[in-house]
């Protein structure tokens, strides 16, 4: 029996939308209409209606009719479909911004790029805006490093290989997968990630990971001024662990601070950043 013209539309669109998620995942080049067609084997027309009604609720984007990549609106469904921590984050979000008036973030991987998936009411504040979606590098961003804590040198080196370094990020970027290696190293060292001016001139990232069954599934961040974070990075840092326990699991191993109860708020834990 055929199937009904709504039920091949559904298929033919999700088809298009999973081969631009795949593209951007395993990092290749973005298409266009006459190029999806051609993978998909479809009438370029056919493609061209899809793409446009994706475009509209927001599941794919296109900008100034170039390539398609997917959309703001695949990740704020792909977030909202996760139930538990994804869920809890937002009101834990929006204690990190009372107890230090820093911008925070909760963040996964896909592949050496980092999406975000929840951002805090005020990630408008100096230019700062993000939207669930938003994507950066992996190797030259607080969260990034902090979803690849459980990497070895030789892991890194084999997702980093075909990255192109010039020209991304900020004045303190690594620029080589050889010194993403040694700033993990210090990471670990001290428990946590601090990224100054990684990925923006003048931004600072302390991040976390977050663990579920023992795996890292996401980053909680808080970005600031040298000043916000420089002296205050080991207070807040004991403080976004305890935040990521209540959101994952606790953690066993936190070398250079201080070990966390799960009653440790962030309002809490302001005492303990400033001192």
């Amino acid at each position: 029996m055929d199937a009904s013209p709504e039920a091949s539309s559904l298929a033919q669109g999700l088809r298009l939308v999973r081969l631009v998620t795949d593209r951007e995942k395993q990092g290749r080049q973005l298409l266009g209409v006459s190029q999806l067609a051609a993978e998909l084997d479809m009438e370029q027309s056919r493609v061209s209606r899809l793409a446009q009604e994706l475009c509209d609720l927001g599941l794919l984007e296109r900008v100034d009719r170039g390539p398609f990549r997917t959309g703001s609106r695949f990740f704020a469904l792909a977030a909202a479909l996760n139930g538990g921590w994804v869920q809890q984050s937002r009101t834990e979000l929006e204690e990190l911004v009372s107890a230090f008036g820093l911008r925070s973030r909760l963040s996964v991987r896909d592949g050496v790029r980092v999406l975000l998936l929840r951002s805090s009411s005020n990630n408008s504040v100096l230019g700062g805006f993000a939207k669930p979606g938003m994507v950066t590098p992996v190797w030259c961003t607080g969260a990034g490093r902090a979803l690849l804590w459980d990497h070895s040198p030789k892991a890194l080196e084999g997702l980093l290989r075909e990255v192109n370094f010039i020209g991304v990020g900020g004045p303190a970027a690594a620029h080589s997968a050889s010194e993403v290696t040694v700033l993990m190293e210090h990471d670990k060292r001290q428990g946590y990630v601090l990224a100054a001016e990684e990925f923006e001139h003048g931004v600072w990232e302390l991040a976390v990971p977050v663990r579920e069954g023992g795996r890292i599934v996401a980053a909680l961040s808080v970005l600031g001024s040298r000043a916000d974070l420089e002296k205050a990075a080991p207070g807040i840092a004991h403080v976004l662990h305890s935040v990521a326990d209540r959101l994952g699991e606790p953690s066993a191993d936190r070398p250079g601070v201080p070990a966390t109860g799960s009653g440790t708020t962030a309002a809490g834990g302001q005492a303990a950043a400033q001192g």
